[in-house]
C-alpha cells in the first residue's frame, strides 16, 4: 500500500497510512444509505461495522449486550456460596491484585457487601514481598480467621497457595489465561479458562465479579429479596476496563459508555476526590480513565501501599476519599521520576539489542518492579513489537510484558514456564508478569520471541501512523465531533480516529511546559483550529513547527473539544506532522 499523502516518513519518523479501498467503499456505501456524516461512517466501517447495524451501534443498551453470567463455568455456585455467606453472617475475605482491576474488583464487592449490611476483610499483597497473586502463607492465615475466601482478578495459577487455604472455601474471579488443570477451589469463575469457548475472553476481572453479583442478584429476586442497585457501580467496571486495556467491544463497550454516566453523576467519593486532585474539570471520558485516574489508582500498588486503591474506590466518606488521593496523587508524582530513570536505561540497553526484533527486552538492576510494566509499554508504544522489562536482585528477575495487536504474549509465557525457562510466568493477551533467574534471562528472551516471531510479531513497521481520512478546518466542528464520539468510547481493540489537515498554514506556535507545543492553524479560507501536542519537544515535532518560517504543513491527530468559559470549540490533539509538498 502506498503511502497516505505520499509521507514516508514525517516529521516523527513515521510512515502515514490510510484507510483502505474497502473501507473507503463501505463509508461511502454507509454515508449514501444512513446519511450519517461521512467521517463517522469511515470510522464505523473501520471497526467493521455492518451498514445496517451502524444505528444500534451508536446507541449500544447494556441490556442487549450483557452476557447471561451462567454462561461462564462455575458462576452459579460461586454466586451462591457468596449469597450463602452473606445470610449466614459468615466471615469474608477479599484477595485481590494491586492494579487498578483488582482494586476495582474488590471495591465492587466490599460496596456490595455494605449496601447488605455485611463488611470484609480486604487483602492485598504486597509487590515487593509478597508478588503477584495468592501466595501461601497469606491464604493460611485468612483460612484461619474466615469462612469464605475470594480472590479478584488473580488465583487461576495459584494451585499451592489455594491448597493452603484449609479450613475456609475459595471463590475465584479472574480473567488471566488458565493452565491445563485448575486450583482446588470452590468455584473458578474466568472466560480464559482454557474450557470455556472465549466469547467472553475480552472481560476484564471487574466485569466478571460484576456478572456475579448480577447472579447473585437473581438469586435474591428468586428469593423474594431485593440487591443493590448495580447499574449505579459500573464506574467501578468502566474504570477498571479501561485501565487494564481490555477491548473496546462487545459489553465492554457498553459497560464504558454506562459507567461514564455514572461517573459524570459525581456520587462515588472516591472517583471524585481523585478527579478533583488531578484537576480534572470536564466529566470524564476514556481517555481520562486510563491516563487520568488509573495511573494515579495504580500509583498505591506500584511503589506505595497495595491496598491504597483499593480503599479509595471503596471508602464512603468525603474526609478517607481526600486523604487518600492525595497520598495517591503524591506517589503518582514519585513513580514518574522513578519511571523517567529506568524508561532511559532501559531504551538505551534495548537500542543496542535492537528495536527490530519481535521482541525488545531490557533487564536492569534494582529496577523497581512497580515501574516495569509502565516502562514496557513505553518501548512497545516506540516499536510496535512485544516488550518486557526485567528488574532484577539477586539471583532473580522480575518482569512484565505489554503487547501488541494479534500476539498473544500471556499465552507465550506460560509456555516458557512450562518449559522451565521462567520460574512462572502468566497474564492475558496483551499484559503478562514472569519471574525468572537471573542466569537463564537470555536463554528465555531467545524462545519467547521465537515464539512471539511464529505470531507475527515484528513483522509491522514500527514507524506506521494509521489515519481515518482527510479534514478541512471548516469541517471540523463540534456537531461532527461529538458525532463521531458516539461512535466510542475509543481505546484498546477500538482505536479513536485519527485525521489529517492538509496543506495548513500555521498562524503560531508557541512552546508552553517543558516540552508541549501550542498552535493554531488553517487553511486561509474555512477558518481556524487550535491545536495542542503533548511532549513535542521530546523529539523533532517541537522545533520543527515552532520554527516554521511559513512553511505549510500536513498535521495528523485526533479532535477533542476543548470548553473554556462555557464555550465549546474544536481541538488537535496533533500527534504527527510532515511538510506539504506545496510548501
Amino acid at each position: 500500500m502506498d503511502a497516505y499523502l505520499g509521507i514516508d516518513c514525517s516529521l516523527t519518523g513515521r510512515r502515514w497510512v490510510g484507510p483502505g479501498a474497502e473501507v473507503e467503499r463501505l463509508a461511502e456505501a454507509m454515508a449514501q444509505a444512513t446519511a450519517l456524516p461521512r467521517p463517522l461512517c469511515q470510522t464505523l466501517a473501520r471497526l467493521g461495522v455492518p451498514e445496517a447495524e451502524a444505528e444500534s451501534y451508536l446507541s449500544p443498551a447494556l441490556r442487549d449486550l450483557l452476557p447471561d453470567p451462567r454462561s461462564l463455568r462455575d458462576m452459579e455456585a460461586a454466586a451462591t456460596r457468596f449469597l450463602h455467606a452473606v445470610q449466614g453472617r459468615q466471615r469474608i475475605a477479599i484477595f485481590a491484585d494491586y492494579d487498578v482491576d483488582g482494586g476495582a474488583s474488590a471495591a465492587l464487592l466490599i460496596d456490595w457487601l455494605r449496601q447488605m449490611g455485611r463488611e470484609a476483610t480486604l487483602y492485598i499483597p504486597d509487590r515487593i514481598d509478597e508478588g503477584y497473586g495468592p501466595n501461601e502463607p497469606a491464604m493460611a492465615d485468612l483460612a484461619a480467621r474466615h469462612d469464605l475466601i475470594v480472590c479478584v482478578d488473580c488465583g487461576t495459577l495459584s494451585h499451592d497457595a489455594i491448597a493452603a487455604a484449609q479450613g475456609a472455601d475459595v471463590i475465584i474471579l479472574d480473567h488471566h489465561l488458565g493452565g491445563e488443570t485448575l486450583p482446588e477451589a470452590l468455584a473458578v469463575v474466568n472466560p480464559n479458562r482454557q474450557d470455556e469457548p472465549g466469547e467472553l475472553a475480552h472481560l476484564c476481572a471487574a466485569a466478571v465479579v460484576f456478572l456475579m453479583l448480577v447472579e447473585a442478584g437473581r438469586q435474591l429476586r428468586e428469593a423474594g429479596r431485593k440487591g443493590p442497585d448495580l447499574m449505579a457501580m459500573l464506574d467501578l467496571v468502566a474504570l477498571a476496563t479501561v485501565a487494564d486495556v481490555a477491548p473496546l467491544k462487545g459489553v465492554n463497550r457498553a459497560f464504558v459508555r454506562q459507567g461514564l454516566k455514572i461517573m459524570a453523576l459525581r456520587d462515588r467519593p472516591g472517583l471524585v476526590a481523585l478527579g478533583d486532585v488531578a484537576r480534572l474539570d470536564t466529566a470524564p471520558s476514556a481517555y481520562h480513565l486510563g491516563f487520568v485516574l488509573g495511573p494515579r489508582v495504580n500509583a498505591g500498588g506500584r511503589i506505595g501501599k497495595a491496598d491504597l486503591g483499593a480503599r479509595l474506590l471503596a471508602t464512603r466518606d468525603p474526609a478517607e476519599a481526600r486523604s487518600l488521593a492525595e497520598r495517591l496523587d503524591q506517589l503518582n508524582s514519585e513513580r514518574r521520576e522513578v519511571e523517567a530513570a529506568v524508561r532511559a536505561a532501559a531504551l538505551d540497553q534495548a537500542e543496542v539489542r535492537g528495536l527490530d526484533a519481535p521482541l525488545v527486552w531490557a533487564a536492569g538492576e534494582g529496577w523497581h518492579p512497580g515501574v516495569v510494566g509502565i516502562v514496557a509499554s513505553r518501548l512497545k508504544e516506540l516499536t510496535n513489537r512485544p516488550a518486557i522489562v526485567i528488574g532484577l536482585d539477586g539471583d532473580e528477575g522480575k518482569g512484565s510484558g505489554r503487547s501488541v495487536s494479534g500476539v498473544d504474549l500471556g499465552a507465550s509465557i506460560q509456555r516458557v514456564a512450562a518449559e522451565g525457562l521462567l520460574l512462572k510466568g502468566g497474564g492475558h493477551k496483551m499484559a503478562a508478569g514472569l519471574t525468572v533467574a537471573r542466569d537463564r534471562i537470555d536463554a528465555a528472551m531467545e524462545r519467547l520471541s521465537d515464539l512471539l516471531a511464529r505470531q507475527g510479531a515484528g513483522m509491522a513497521g514500527p514507524a506506521d501512523l494509521r489515519l481515518d481520512g482527510l479534514l478541512m478546518p471548516g469541517a471540523a466542528t463540534v456537531e461532527l465531533v461529538e458525532r463521531v464520539e458516539a461512535a466510542g468510547p475509543f481505546g484498546a481493540g477500538a482505536p479513536g480516529p485519527r485525521y489529517v489537515f492538509p496543506d495548513m498554514q500555521i498562524g503560531f506556535a508557541k512552546r508552553v511546559g517543558e516540552s508541549h507545543l501550542k498552535l493554531r492553524f488553517g487553511d486561509g479560507m474555512s477558518g481556524q483550529i487550535d491545536a495542542i501536542a503533548f511532549g513535542a519537544f521530546d523529539g523533532p515535532l517541537g522545533p520543527a513547527l515552532e520554527s516554521h518560517g511559513g512553511a505549510r504543513f500536513h498535521l495528523a491527530g485526533r479532535l477533542d473539544i476543548n470548553s473554556w468559559g462555557g464555550r465549546q470549540t474544536v481541538q488537535l490533539r496533533l500527534e504527527d506532522a510532515a511538510p506539504s509538498a506545496q510548501s
